[in-house]
């Protein structure tokens, strides 16, 4: 335009908050991975048998084995399930607490739900029937850990995928750089 000066606005940088999921999305994560939990540990009762033979699923990564676990992994601290069960339950209540206590951004909700669910997972069984209900058996694993220490790698259900999974995303994302910090960090 005719007579316009041009001139230079400069707007304030207003930080952006981390995104959230809401309040409602981390207890509704952990209730459908809980069911999902659920619903296999009972389909491998009804239809595996104890101290049958693998089922193949996917042939030397993946069968279908029946046990049951009275302890934690590698059946550690076994015959104690009551207890075992109250820990876990405590545990995965609390990390769903502190979820809604202090919305954390989207990765670390989704990470710690899925710790959570694995939790009270099987803290249901061990307070329902007195042991853990396991089904899932890894020949590959196995033979890792044979060859490792003579041992046969433990069958384990979903609840400890959950778990195993959960706690390994978040030993990665600790030694990422945070966003924030990537930010805030001075230029080189």
């Amino acid at each position: 335009m005719p007579g316009a000066q041009n001139v230079t606005r400069i707007l304030p940088v207003v930080p952006t908050a981390p995104r959230r999921f809401p309040l409602w999305f981390p207890p509704v994560l952990a209730l459908v991975l809980i069911a999902l939990d659920q619903w296999l540990k009972a389909w491998a009762v009804g239809h595996l048998l104890l101290g049958a033979d693998p089922i193949p699923v996917i042939p030397g990564l993946l069968d279908w084995e029946l046990t049951y676990n009275t302890g934690a992994a590698w059946s550690m601290f076994s015959g104690s399930a009551g207890l075992l069960a109250l820990g876990r339950l405590l545990v995965g209540l609390a990390i769903l607490g502190y979820l809604l206590w202090k919305p954390q951004n989207r990765f670390l909700t989704v990470v710690l739900s899925l710790i959570a669910a694995g939790a009270v997972g099987n803290a249901i069984d061990g307070l329902r029937q007195g042991k853990v209900t396991d089904m899932i058996h890894s020949p590959l694993l196995s033979a890792v850990t044979e060859a490792i220490n003579g041992s046969r790698f433990p069958i384990f259900n979903i609840a400890d995928m959950y778990v195993v999974g959960g706690t390994l995303l978040l030993l990665v994302a600790s030694f990422l750089p945070d966003a924030e910090q990537k930010k805030t960090a001075p230029e080189t």
